[in-house]
């Protein structure tokens, strides 16, 4: 009875893509699925004490420019992610920005990235990753001063195109 109703249960709510009807992980295959234009906004931040951001914002790091740091390495990893993250397509991304912004009420740095790409699946991925690891270089250079900061809300914002349409988060 327990076993129904889990089956049933189960037709009901939407099947993750990346499992097979045996429960093992899979590529999706996006053979079929037209290229089209697609978009995906992550952020995330990185709050520390004020005089941590203080050292960003004037340039006095001991490991030099943060923010520039950041941003490379936030659109190095963007084209990466394949590479990390086992079932993402390599994709050939046709934009990725990284935004950095310094915010004094935070305080710490609010990190923003945009992906595109005229292709058959969506580029989410490659913007969290971009905002995820834009976070990461910012704590590695400044941990000498202040190991507690924290990497916080990383989170997608928005996604357009594809078959599922346009997503903004609340």
């Amino acid at each position: 009875m327990a076993a129904r109703k889990s089956k049933e249960a189960a037709k009901d709510q939407p099947a993750l893509t990346h499992i097979d009807g045996k429960g093992e992980a899979r590529m999706v295959d996006v053979s079929a699925k037209p290229a089209t234009e697609r978009a995906a906004i992550a952020e995330g931040r990185v709050v520390m004490s004020k005089a941590t951001l203080d050292l960003i914002v004037s340039g006095n790091a001991k490991k030099g420019d943060v923010l520039g740091t950041a941003r490379v390495a936030g659109i190095m990893a963007a084209k990466r992610t394949s590479d990390l993250i086992p079932l993402c397509h390599p994709l050939a991304l046709s934009k990725v920005t990284v935004d950095i912004v310094p915010d004094k009420k935070l305080p710490g740095c609010i990190v923003r990235a945009t992906v595109k790409v005229k292709g058959p699946t969506g580029v989410e991925m490659e913007a969290l990753t971009a905002v995820s690891v834009a976070c990461l270089t910012i704590y590695d250079m400044i941990k000498a001063v202040e190991r507690g900061s924290r990497i916080e809300g990383i989170h997608l914002v928005e996604k357009k195109g594809g078959k599922s349409g346009h997503y903004r988060a609340c």
